[in-house]
């Protein structure tokens, strides 16, 4: 499976435990798409957040993103890492 960085924008003022809520949503239907989000991390005052997860594919990542409600902006293969 290939890594990934997803980016969403225009949540400004996010807070931690609403950075949590989501992920944990995300946590709770990963499975049904074969994805693993690892961690994510959150800049409120620009809304921008980003997620590591671990997918078969960028579609199954943005699908499971949308059906929690936050789709993501942009997703990137991360194929490289040190």
């Amino acid at each position: 499976m290939t890594k990934f960085m997803d980016v969403h924008h225009g949540m400004v003022g996010i807070t931690a435990d609403q950075l949590m809520e989501a992920h944990k949503a995300d946590l709770a239907i990963e499975g049904e798409e074969g994805v693993h989000f690892e961690q994510a991390w959150a800049d409120p005052a620009s809304g921008t957040v980003y997620c590591l997860s671990e997918a078969p594919s960028a579609d199954a990542v943005w699908r499971v993103h949308s059906r929690t409600g936050h789709p993501a902006d942009e997703i990137h293969p991360v194929p490289l890492s040190v």
